[in-house]
């Protein structure tokens, strides 16, 4: 299952580091085409019973799992998916989460990353997946038309709290909520675009 899901080369690199990277959403990679054709059909092909397989291994594998799960919508996955973000036991597979819950795009998707950034953003020693929490959490406020946001991004709130923690990250661009919500809507339009083609 690793090698044919996590493991795949494309361009030289492994799958689950092209995921991480997002080097798929730039227009100047040659292996565009043929990466999405490929992660679309084993995001159709894959059974539940091998995704929580990988969901229950190391990062790598969680990663392009949650890829797979947020590009098929495979909405049952919710709880698992929440709960392997609340806890945060391996780097890098927290932002698979997020993209994995704004492609579900509802309002329970919307309460797992607020509770995300509750417990996390007063922690401003951790840096784990805040920025992409807060970028999903962003996409969903703007779908769903509520407000979740706001009281993590008032002047000098959690979120102003949690950047200025580390000076290097003080008026840094790519830490504003615009942005994030930027990159967030970028993975979903492609991820929307692959499942439409």
């Amino acid at each position: 299952m690793v090698e044919s899901y996590v493991t795949r080369m494309y361009g030289g690199l492994p799958r689950y580091l092209v995921l991480n990277g997002g080097r798929f959403l730039g227009p100047r990679w040659w292996h565009t085409a043929r990466f999405t054709r490929h992660i679309l059909n084993d995001a159709a092909a894959i059974t539940d019973e091998e995704l929580e397989a990988l969901l229950g291994y190391e990062w790598r594998s969680r990663l392009t799992a949650a890829w797979l799960i947020g590009i098929d919508r495979r909405e049952r996955f919710r709880a698992r998916i929440g709960d392997l973000l609340l806890a945060s036991e391996v780097c890098y597979s927290g932002g698979a989460y997020c993209f994995a819950l704004a492609r579900f795009g509802t309002h329970a998707d919307a309460e797992i990353l607020s509770a995300y950034l509750d417990r996390y953003l007063p922690h401003t020693d951790l840096r784990y997946d805040q920025p992409a929490a807060l970028g999903a959490l962003l996409r969903l406020d703007a779908q769903l038309g509520t407000h979740h946001t706001s009281r993590f991004t008032q002047p000098d709130g959690l979120w102003d709290q949690w950047v200025n923690a580390l000076t290097h990250l003080h008026d840094h661009p790519a830490y504003a909520p615009a942005e994030l919500r930027r990159w967030t809507d970028l993975q979903c339009d492609f991820a929307n675009g692959w499942t439409r083609a």
